[in-house]
């Protein structure tokens, strides 16, 4: 599998509501991170869903490195 394109170098903390889906977007290509806009269409890649259990805020994943899809691991940060 191709690797996705980097679309940030920290994450992105989202407002999320109770009982709403969101689609996280994996390749890296979309307009509107860090959520999904189709653009990955026709590739190997597929957005994330996740349904919100309560309010509040979530880390959303930039660098597409995480291996928590699709929040923020720390996976970002250089490794020296």
């Amino acid at each position: 599998m191709p690797s996705p394109k980097r679309a940030g170098d920290a994450p992105m903390p989202i407002e999320v509501e109770a009982g709403k889906t969101y689609f996280w977007c994996s390749c890296g290509e979309s307009s509107t991170q860090p959520f999904c806009d189709g653009t990955h269409k026709g590739s190997d890649f597929a957005p994330v869903k996740w349904t919100a259990e309560e309010d509040g805020r979530k880390m959303f994943c930039t660098c597409k490195e995480t291996g928590n899809q699709p929040f923020c691991d720390g996976s970002h940060k250089p490794t020296s």
